[in-house]
């Protein structure tokens, strides 16, 4: 069985398990964060630097998997005029720079509202709460795209 596997078949399953394993946590951020937030205020610092760690050892060497091999995909197919492949390259450019420009320095900002505010008071603030819903916001703006990625990459219109 293992002689009929070609090189592309093992990169394609490279691809596809650097997607789950760099975006799955995606889906889970914008329901895990406003309940951890409700019921263990005080673990948000902690929460917000697990972000960060996430970040930066799953989430951004997976996304460099993710376009190497896409890289490899589309030249070894000779298919980079095809929108299914120049519309997910572009969504994970997006992706990628939402990451740089937003989430790496709101997950900063998150932590150390929240160390700041539960050192001071005891409770999380107001300026914490709305950089909180913006963060939510901005997950779920990511974890479509990466559905609309998946979704011109299978039906390939």
């Amino acid at each position: 069985m293992l002689a009929t596997v070609t090189s592309y078949q093992v990169v394609v399953a490279i691809h596809v398990m650097a997607v789950v394993a760099a975006f799955g946590v995606l889906f889970a951020y914008p329901v895990l964060l406003p309940w951890a937030r409700r019921r263990h205020p005080q673990a948000m610092p902690v929460i917000h630097e697990a972000q960060s760690l996430i970040g930066r050892t799953i989430i951004g060497p997976g996304m460099v998997v993710i376009l190497v091999a896409g890289i490899y995909l589309a030249s070894d197919l000779d298919v980079w005029d095809q929108s299914w492949v120049s519309t997910p390259l572009l969504i994970l450019l997006v992706i990628g720079a939402m990451a740089g420009m937003f989430f790496i320095p709101t997950e900063r900002k998150l932590a150390e509202l929240a160390t700041r505010d539960l050192a001071s008071g005891g409770e999380l603030g107001e300026e914490y709460d709305s950089l909180l819903r913006r963060l939510q916001s901005m997950l779920y703006v990511a974890a479509l795209l990466v559905l609309v990625a998946i979704f011109v990459m299978v039906v390939k219109p």
